[in-house]
């Protein structure tokens, strides 16, 4: 049987301390209150004194409550009965369904040995252009998408949720607005996709460290699913936010802070939740793309840069739109030469004749006179940006490259394209 503490020796801001023994980290207890029973989490220990984050908060706690310790780590339920739901950061419903205490699996668990990996070698469709297209998520695969605050990401995540190739969707949001989490939840609602959705959800007037229990909880699950043979794609949004509760805590604990204010164990938090991308040999996969928003558009910011250490790639999110300098999938090579012939060459001349328009439109800006060559890049920047930029466009990856070819003829003729006359010969659009 658990033992019963019934002296609190402090209590600072949501971290409360107890003289305890037997007690492991991260284990869970129960507090009771005059106001009820509530969760904490055991997040240090020195000696016998423990120090516990109460995830309600520390407010209506008074030193004389009765803790539980539990025994066991923080465990979410899985079941084919997850989808379509939606939870807060304690596991709870927030949807007014029935809470689930079956098949309890713990979270936060190591990441999956690298025996049981295999090569990232399967494109994951989005049907975005500027995703698919230029840079291919492939399956199994951790990115970012950096951003400003301001950018539309969450919008961004919303259509990948609804159009992605994969079996079960698993949206973490962490720190959300409200009319975020509406906005989340209606989108996929309308769109079909909340029946294939898990949603765990912590909003900017939850506590704190239901936050930083999204990802684990998120990817738990996805983990699950994954090993019934399914593709699952973990959508994460906000990983700042999720940094951002680990310095809150980490300042309530006075840990010795490091850089700009984070805990010096920041990167090695954040691996840890990256790293559970995987294709298993023999079973399913987890695909990872988490909004990392970049304070001051800085990316030298400890959480962006920190994070692009870890990640394969990045897309860059600005003017609301997914730029192509700067984004890149690290893994796209792998999946470019599977899907059309033309694929590779046409990405590539592209993205040369954007950048060409680029400096024409610094030309121009600057008062230089306009040549005809000029004239050719400036309609052909306006239609790229257009119709293939444009993250409202709703295209399949033929789709995508048809158009291409399409744009290139209403601008250029054949030979001021630089690609192979063979593939011209085959894909050049008659007029």
């Amino acid at each position: 049987m658990n033992k019963v503490y019934s002296k609190i020796e402090s209590i600072t801001g949501s971290v409360i301390t107890v003289k305890a023994d037997g007690v492991k980290y991260n284990e869970l207890a129960e507090i009771t209150t005059r106001f009820g029973k509530s969760l904490a989490e055991v997040n240090k220990i020195d000696g016998d004194t423990v120090s516990l984050q109460v995830f309600a908060g520390g407010r209506g706690v008074s030193t004389g409550d009765q803790i539980r310790f539990l025994g066991h780590e923080m465990q979410i339920s899985f079941s084919d009965d997850l989808l379509g739901r939606i939870f807060n950061g304690s596991g709870e419903p927030r949807d007014n369904g029935t809470s689930l205490s079956e098949n309890l699996k713990p979270i936060g668990g190591p990441s999956v040995n690298p025996s049981k990996r295999i090569l990232a070698t399967r494109m994951m469709r989005t049907n975005i252009p500027m995703i698919d297209m230029f840079n291919t998520l492939v399956v199994s695969q951790k990115l970012p998408i950096f951003s400003i605050s301001g950018e539309p990401y969450n919008q961004l995540l919303a259509r990948i949720a609804m159009q992605a190739e994969a079996d079960v969707i698993i949206l973490g949001g962490m720190g959300l607005k409200y009319d975020d989490f509406l906005y989340f939840k209606k989108t996929l609602e309308e769109g079909g996709s909340l029946s294939k959705t898990v949603m765990f959800i912590h909003t900017a007037a939850d506590p704190t460290v239901e936050c930083i229990k999204i990802p684990d909880m998120s990817l738990a699950v996805a983990e699950q699913f994954a090993l019934q043979g399914k593709d699952v794609l973990v959508l994460l949004t906000d990983m700042t936010s999720y940094a951002d509760s680990m310095k809150e805590i980490a300042i309530t604990q006075e840990q010795v802070p490091s850089n700009r204010g984070y805990p010096g164990d920041l990167y090695s938090q954040l691996a840890a939740r990256y790293e559970k991308a995987v294709d298993f040999d023999g079973a399913g996969s987890v695909t990872v793309l988490a909004v990392t928003t970049m304070p001051g558009d800085d990316v030298t910011h400890p959480v962006p840069d920190n994070t692009g250490y870890i990640t394969e790639g990045q897309y860059y999110l600005k003017g609301g739109r997914i730029e192509p300098f700067g984004s890149l999938s690290r893994l796209k090579q792998n999946v470019n030469g599977k899907t059309r012939k033309d694929h590779r060459a046409l990405m590539d001349a592209m993205i040369r004749l954007y950048s060409s328009y680029k400096d024409t439109l610094e030309k121009k800006s600057m008062g230089f006179m306009m040549s005809n060559w000029d004239g050719k890049l400036l309609k052909y920047g306006a239609l790229f940006e257009k119709e293939m930029m444009d993250l409202s466009v709703n295209l399949s990856l033929e789709g995508a490259l048809d158009l291409g070819w399409k744009i290139l003829a209403d601008c250029f003729d054949k030979d001021e394209t630089g690609i192979k006359s063979e593939l011209i010969a085959e894909f050049w659009p008659n007029k």
